[in-house]
């Protein structure tokens, strides 16, 4: 386990970047009427954030990937796997942003990509790592000391993966600050997983999502200033898994990012329950709906889940270190 000074520098340097580009492009997305169209089944309370600019997704990612370029150069470390890994990200990043465009275009949130549609791009995307490790002959799923080899199967599993993943990133982009949050703390857990198996390019990408989101949160704390839109909540799920995949840590994504998987499956449980039963678990889907019904403030419910976030994610790391 060595650490990389060049780790934090990818850090500050996106945090730096996402500061700068985030103010020159909110004014572009004002002077330009870019803004966030509210669902109509939506809670009431958000009828309020029509018209805040979205896409913000984009200076995201632009500040990570520059920041992690750079470090990347500098270390010497500018490896196959890393460029398979920020191609991934920008590709996500433009199915997001086509997304968006569509509700723009349209003026209702229901304007963008059809879920078919949406579905094809995350899945067409999520070929380019899958092959490229399955040529690597990478095919199995590590799980501390022991490896199940899936031959074949792991293109399958990587595409099931990786779609599941950024989708359930998706659904947790719902309240001010709340996916932001959840994915600085889960790509921290994911640097140090990183440092932990000495995988220094994904370390430095890592650090660099983590201080992007971190900067992005001085625009996107409630009340919001700017929406990362699917532009970015895409693009972040799927850069996570990516990186999941690349470092074989797939599994630890259940741990690292537990509130979206809660998120999800309270999505599943909700339709299945109303399909079997005629009746819903939860007041509203996703969870953190349900809680906004149950009166919770936006802040509090992005602090209680980055919390749970946080000890998912460091219990991640200490067991991921005793396994290693």
């Amino acid at each position: 386990m060595v650490f990389n000074k060049l780790i934090m520098v990818s850090l500050l340097v996106s945090f730096v970047l996402t500061l700068l580009f985030g103010v020159v492009y909110i004014e572009f997305l004002k002077k330009k009427m870019y803004t966030q169209y509210i669902l109509s089944d939506a809670p009431e309370t958000h009828a309020k954030k029509a018209g805040t600019p979205t896409t913000g997704g984009v200076f995201i990612v632009i500040s990570i990937i520059l920041a992690s370029l750079a470090c990347l150069t500098m270390n010497q470390s500018l490896t196959p796997s890393s460029l398979i890994v920020l191609m991934t990200f920008l590709f996500f990043m433009l199915a997001g942003l086509k997304d968006d465009i569509g509700k723009i275009k349209h003026k209702a949130n229901k304007g963008g990509l059809t879920p078919r549609n949406k579905l094809f791009f995350q899945i067409a995307i999520s070929l380019l790592p899958a092959l490229y490790m399955t040529v690597a002959g990478q095919t199995y799923i590590n799980i501390g000391q022991y490896n199940i080899e899936l031959n074949y199967l792991y293109p399958v599993f990587v595409i099931f993966f990786m779609t599941g993943v950024s989708n359930a990133v998706n659904l947790t982009d719902g309240l001010d600050g709340l996916a932001s949050s959840n994915m600085a703390v889960a790509m921290s857990a994911c640097t140090i997983i990183a440092i932990i198996t000495g995988q220094n390019d994904l370390a430095i990408i890592s650090a660099a999502t983590a201080g992007g989101l971190i900067g992005f949160l001085y625009f996107n704390h409630y009340p919001a200033k700017v929406f990362m839109g699917d532009t970015g909540s895409l693009a972040l799920g799927g850069l996570l898994s990516v990186i999941a995949v690349m470092g074989k840590f797939e599994l630890w994504i259940l741990l690292i990012g537990f509130v979206f998987f809660c998120e999800t499956m309270s999505v599943i449980m909700q339709v299945v329950s109303f399909k079997l039963t005629g009746k819903r678990i939860f007041k509203m889907s996703p969870i953190h709906h349900h809680f906004e019904l149950s009166q919770w403030s936006e802040n509090k419910i992005v602090i209680v889940f980055s919390s749970v976030s946080l000890i998912f994610g460091v219990l991640a790391v200490i067991l991921f270190k005793l396994l290693w």
